[in-house]
């Protein structure tokens, strides 16, 4: 579960398209903080997401694309900056992971775990409600 709430952040914050533009941690901070983004993750896990400026995170996730919906809560200081990475702080990981974080297009982005871009990996979409 640890590591799908990883994949999910990398998952809340595919090989990257050519035209994606990395983004830093502040240029990320700014592109998705107090915004709604679903997401869909190469192990078919998909759900809506929300990362505060605390570095917080609500939402809700469906693991694999099928069975039931989890809430995901995540307390203030969960991703933090650590040099040019944004990274998070898990409960019951050892390591802190970081994440690849690239803007794919207007109104979304794409995130991958550091060192695992081809396996562990997300897309996310500005959700706007109609």
């Amino acid at each position: 579960m640890i590591s799908r709430l990883a994949l999910l952040i990398a998952s809340l914050l595919a090989t990257v398209p050519a035209a994606a533009q990395s983004m830093s941690p502040e240029a990320a901070r700014q592109f998705v903080t107090g915004k709604q983004f679903v997401f869909t993750c190469v192990d078919g896990s998909r759900g809506l997401g929300e990362i505060h400026d605390d570095g917080s995170v609500i939402g809700a996730i469906q693991m694999g694309g099928s069975g039931p919906v989890h809430s995901i809560t995540l307390p203030r200081g969960t991703l933090r900056v650590k040099g040019d990475a944004v990274c998070a702080a898990l409960r019951g990981l050892s390591f802190e992971p970081c994440f690849n974080l690239s803007r794919t297009g207007e109104q979304a982005f794409h995130g991958s775990l550091s060192g695992l871009d081809r396996i562990a990996h997300c897309d996310f979409v500005r959700h706007v409600s109609p």
